[in-house]
């Protein structure tokens, strides 16, 4: 389970028990010889490079429950993620004034309006692993001034708003995860030990499929939607893009792709495409039931950096993303949203009414240290230890019928959290699939875009699908 405790404020998750849960062993007859684990992809499907993947990423003992284990004269072979992506040990900042969210005194309130007044950071004074460059950070973003822009003072009155339910929510789930030791304080030699921070891996997937629109166009009468995988498959590059990609079997299998090779879950499909191609998507299935959207949304660092492979789209071109095609009558929505209030106004007053989405709630994802501290001071002015959820359904049709497998299901409840420690992969979000099960029906269609991984039972779609 990837829930280690649900309490009435929200979950607290185990996001690596969920990925390494998930079966990723090979059909007995598609086992030996075993791929070496310098090719192999991690159960992420991130592609495998030698400064990523080492031989701890498949444990090949033969002990029970290890990756290779023998049922009669067959070896089954399973994959496990690698661990080390999830040591999230320290804070990103330490604070001197943040404490642990479950030590939190009583007088967090004063200090919050003593901060909001002034419009500085609570971490004045502080040290991270690294000293002088954080110093210099610190020395070169600092203001002239302490008048805010319309924009920080948006955020400021939300954030206002929301810091208790954080505080308090995340301070019980946190005190639960510490009683049962799935939380706990960290060793000395752990904090010692800096944060894994992953930079973009593997063969460029955004570029291939720019590469793909240069391809010979293909008449889409006469042309498959989806291709099903056999056995460890090279899959040419034209047809992954051109059809939903399908592992219709209670296996992973392992496709072949520039090189490299990639786990596909059991019960799992995607598309490797941009938002210029998502037309193989809309022939695959009729509908879905679930839909979480994972916007690239516009901001400062997608524009200084190259290292991220989604480009940013602008509110228009996410408007177009054929939501209502796609959705089934009573279709469950989660878009993730960045802190940027005008991002989450757009959603809601824009956004979702375009998509004839009524908006139901805002959840809350909490990132949090194996010790239970918060990544992020909660009162930091440059990042916060948590983004936002908003839940909505699609106003049903009478020209779409509901299953007949349809059930009746829980009213979403607002202001939940979802407390976990984040994965060091760039933008992992953390599984949303049992947390949703109270308000979906048991056979649900379920659909990711802009997912940056693959998931059982799930169709995914993006251009970072598989890293």
């Amino acid at each position: 389970m990837s829930v280690v405790h649900q309490l009435s404020v929200g979950w607290l998750l185990d996001h690596l028990s969920f990925i390494n849960k998930a079966s990723y062993q090979l059909c007995p007859s598609c086992q030996c010889p075993a791929p070496s684990a310098s090719h192999v992809a991690p159960v992420s499907s991130t592609p495998s490079t030698e400064d990523i993947v080492s031989p701890s990423t498949v444990d090949t003992t033969y002990s029970t429950g290890a990756a290779v284990e023998r049922t009669g004269a067959k070896l089954k072979q399973k994959f496990v993620f690698r661990e080390e992506f999830f040591h999230v040990f320290k804070p990103h900042i330490v604070s001197a004034s943040e404490q642990k969210p479950q030590q939190e005194s009583s007088d967090a309130g004063a200090r919050e309006g003593k901060d909001s007044g002034n419009g500085t950071e609570q971490h004045e004074g502080a040290k991270n692993s690294d000293g002088d460059s954080f110093a210099s950070a610190r020395k070169k973003h600092k203001r002239k001034c302490s008048v805010f822009n319309q924009g920080e003072l948006d955020a400021l009155e939300y954030h206002t708003k929301i810091r208790g339910l954080i505080l308090e929510g995340a301070r019980c789930l946190i005190k639960e995860g510490l009683k049962s030791g799935f939380l706990h304080p960290i060793s000395a030699k752990q904090s010692s030990i800096k944060n894994v921070v992953t930079g973009h891996v593997g063969c460029e997937m955004a570029e291939l499929c720019e590469m793909a629109k240069r391809f010979p166009s293909v008449n889409e009468n006469d042309h498959r939607s989806s291709q099903i995988i056999d056995e460890e498959t090279a899959i040419p590059e034209q047809d992954l893009l051109s059809c939903v990609t399908e592992n219709n079997t209670d296996y992973a299998k392992i496709i072949n792709l520039m090189g490299q090779k990639y786990l596909v879950p059991p019960k799992s499909s995607f598309l490797l495409s941009d938002i210029s191609c998502m037309q193989p998507l809309l022939n695959y299935k009729n509908k879905y039931d679930v839909i979480v959207i994972d916007p690239p949304w516009q901001n400062k660092s997608v524009k200084r950096s190259n290292r991220y492979r989604y480009s940013h789209l602008s509110s228009w071109q996410i408007k177009q993303i054929p939501i209502p095609s796609l959705a089934a009558p009573n279709c469950l929505v989660v878009t993730w949203v960045t802190n940027r209030q005008k991002h989450l106004r757009f959603v809601k007053d824009e956004l979702y009414p375009y998509w004839s989405v009524n908006t139901l709630a805002e959840w809350h994802w909490v990132k949090i240290t194996r010790s239970g501290e918060f990544v992020f001071p909660l009162d930091s002015s440059h990042k916060k230890p948590y983004e936002v959820l908003v839940l909505g359904r699609v106003q049903g049709s009478i020209d779409l019928p509901l299953r007949k497998s349809d059930v009746e299901v829980l009213p979403i409840p607002d202001h939940k959290l979802i407390v976990s420690i984040p994965c060091t992969l760039h933008s992992h979000k953390p599984p949303l699939t049992e947390i949703l099960t109270e308000y979906i029906k048991p056979d649900a269609e379920c659909l990711e875009l802009f997912a940056r991984c693959l998931q059982p039972g799930w169709t995914s779609w993006g251009n970072e699908v598989l890293l």
